[in-house]
């Protein structure tokens, strides 16, 4: 079905609510195609607008921030000078979906026919949370969910109402230094936005980046311009006025050119010698090229016969890692020779330390001791692993260093630490409001999709748990530590003799038999879940009913019908029950005792962006009792790979 306008018969076509289910009369929520020169989707409550998608920018529409895109969806969006409409395909035809607005939860709802239920699945909403909110932050204001307050500035601006320390969020921005056009402005480029309301732009297919820019530079009401269309890099888009209703999306938002001062933009605007700066950038060009050839085959020279040196020879080469191998003074320097007041952590292979490069750059090491179960073996996995691992849920690795004994592996730097810093420690672990943890925990969840099916490597991690989950500068999860890790091909499972981990976070059947699959990694997502919502650790947990780890209390209070008396005291007031209660129904599936009744983290993360009904859970398989711990020490052999973890939390046996 089209949605929009047909200009040369003036049809608009809506989307309208029901009142209710059982009432069919028109509500006051309504959604549509808002048509400017730039087309906007737009839900309104009466005549106030309530919500904006975005215009489409050609790979998506640019407010869309859906943690779990459906992936048989493909839209076509015409917008021409007889239409200005949208429709969408679904190229598995055996599935049914319909877009409808609901008028009790105020949102734009997306849904498939589920045959074995009867009902339809919600799959996709909006809005999704508070930025969602039309123009909540304000002029020049943007709106991050993951920041306190979500209501930020853009680059270059500051609160418009701020007296002493009160600052009015909501009333938007003002610039730190005013324009001069006549003088000469610049812009600046900031990128993974929502782009402004459309109401005052103005749009050319024709004309490329470079035009649109000298083009908004003609007129002194320009404030800001981007591509048209990303996907084929072309177009222009400029607006006239304030900017409004901007929010930072993590997926598919976008570059967006804003007008600034002289002295605020990237790049100013000034009157030299054109000539002369060509000829200096050219012969600067050509210099470089040279010396980063004649570096190239140095390094190239140096690192082959350090490899040979060091017990990597062909091999590494064969690895081909395309990671930068870091000579052990740089990092000695950068972490001022490994000082303790440099020191992160200490894990069970070593110890961890913050660094900072020549160039300014802020890198975690982590230093493998001597003395750790991490051989040369595991430390090799863990460099050739993650080198080829490229996702926003898992952390990055900078490099490696060899030399000698010493083993050295270079990651980005995370501000914020490790999730256990935070979740455990009564103080700080108010800075976890429900959205926050939610937001890490579909991270952790997406993260694991990533490695179990999405990766080039198809990889089982073995060790997930609070401490090998980092946080960056805007509290966004990474997944670390894979000298445990194991890739798999066509077989999603495998057996060892040789048990590595972290017991608390062990699924059943690989702590006893060794065995080791996707669905271990979606046991150990299954406590981290209730460990976040509970903010108790399952390791060490003795409740005064005889509960003796997390799991089986949570056991306890589900069968009870009181799950709500594990929510943390510190959330409990403020949160979304009916999340919360959804997580731990999703966590106690995570950690039934057979893996074959466990889901895969891929209906996971569907469970957890959706309302999809969930099946009720088995009992859980990770209870103690002395004979369990008898069962696993006579049965295998059991080593951790943390030494600050090693406690007898072992399950029951069956």
């Amino acid at each position: 079905m089209k949605f929009g306008w047909d200009s040369t018969t003036g049809l608009n076509r809506q989307l309208s609510a029901s009142k209710s289910q059982d009432d069919p009369c028109p509500g006051d929520l309504t959604y549509g195609v808002e048509t400017y020169n730039f087309a906007d989707f737009v839900m309104w409550k009466g005549s106030k607008k309530y919500f904006r998608l975005g215009p489409w920018n050609g790979n998506g529409f640019s407010g869309s921030s859906n943690i779990n895109p459906f992936p048989y969806v493909t839209f076509n969006i015409i917008s021409n000078e007889d239409e200005t409409s949208s429709t969408y395909f679904i190229s598995k035809k055996s599935l049914i979906t319909r877009v409808v607005l609901n008028q009790t939860s105020s949102r734009l709802e997306r849904s498939m026919w589920n045959e074995k239920v009867g009902d339809w699945i919600l799959f996709n909403y909006y809005p999704r949370d508070d930025c969602d909110n039309y123009g909540i932050c304000g002029v020049y204001g943007t709106c991050v969910g993951t920041m306190l307050p979500p209501c930020q500035c853009l680059k270059g601006f500051r609160f418009k109402s701020q007296e002493g320390n009160s600052v009015d969020w909501y009333q938007g921005c003002v610039r730190n230094n005013p324009l001069d056009c006549q003088k000469g402005d610049g812009f600046i480029k900031l990128s993974g936005l929502k782009l402004p309301d459309t109401e005052h732009s103005w749009v050319n297919e024709s004309m490329d980046l470079n035009q649109c820019r000298a083009k908004c530079l003609e007129n002194c009401s320009c404030m800001a311009y981007t591509t048209l269309d990303i996907k084929k890099a072309s177009g222009c888009a400029i607006w006239y006025g304030d900017l409004f209703d901007l929010k930072q999306v993590q997926f598919v938002g976008q570059d967006l050119y804003i007008r600034m001062s002289a002295v605020d933009s990237d790049h100013e605007e000034t009157k030299g010698n054109t000539k002369m700066k060509v000829a200096i950038i050219i012969a600067a060009a050509i210099l470089g090229v040279i010396s980063v050839v004649i570096t190239y085959y140095i390094s190239r020279r140096h690192r082959n016969m350090e490899g040979r040196e060091n017990g990597w020879g062909n091999e590494r080469q064969n690895e081909d890692m395309e990671l930068p191998l870091f000579e052990l003074a740089i990092i000695s320097k950068a972490t001022n020779d490994f000082s303790s007041h440099n020191k992160l952590g200490e894990g069970g292979f070593g110890p961890v330390y913050k660094g900072t490069l020549p160039d300014g750059k802020e890198i975690a090491v982590k230093r493998l001791s001597r003395n750790s179960g991490q051989g040369l073996v595991e430390f090799k996995n863990e460099v050739a692993l993650i080198a080829k691992l490229q996702h926003r849920n898992l952390v990055k690795l900078q490099g490696c260093c060899i030399h000698g004994e010493e083993k050295l592996l270079i990651y980005e730097y995370m501000p914020n630490k490790s999730l256990d810093f935070f979740i455990f420690d009564d103080t700080r672990r108010k800075l976890l409001e429900w959205s926050r943890r939610f937001h890490i925990i579909c991270g952790i969840a997406r993260g694991l999709v990533y490695l179990h099916q999405d990766s080039r490597l198809r990889i089982i991690h073995r060790d997930l748990k609070a401490s090998n989950v980092l946080l960056d500068g805007e509290m966004n999860p990474k997944i670390s530590d894979f000298g445990m890790a194991r890739t798999f091909g066509e077989q999603s499972e495998g057996n060892t003799k040789r048990v590595v981990g972290t017991y608390g976070y062990m699924a059943p059947e690989y702590a006893i038999y060794g065995q080791f699959s996707i669905k271990s990694d979606v046991f150990s997502f299954g406590v981290l879940l209730l460990e976040m919502i509970s903010g108790k650790k399952n390791r060490g947990f003795n409740h005064v009913n005889d509960s003796l780890n997390l799991i089986e209390h949570a056991w306890r209070l589900w069968k009870g019908g009181h799950p709500s008396e594990l929510i943390d005291s510190l959330i409990k007031e403020s949160c979304n029950l009916s999340e919360v209660l959804r997580c731990i129904h999703i966590s106690l599936l995570c950690v039934q005792q057979h893996p074959t009744d466990r889901p895969s983290m891929s209906s996971v993360v569907l469970m957890l962006g959706s309302e999809i009904t969930l099946e009720q859970p088995k009992r859980p398989g990770f209870l103690f009792d002395k004979k369990s711990l008898e069962t696993i020490s006579s049965s295998i052999k059991l080593e951790s790979s943390s030494t600050n973890e090693l406690s007898l939390s072992v399950l029951e046996a069956r």
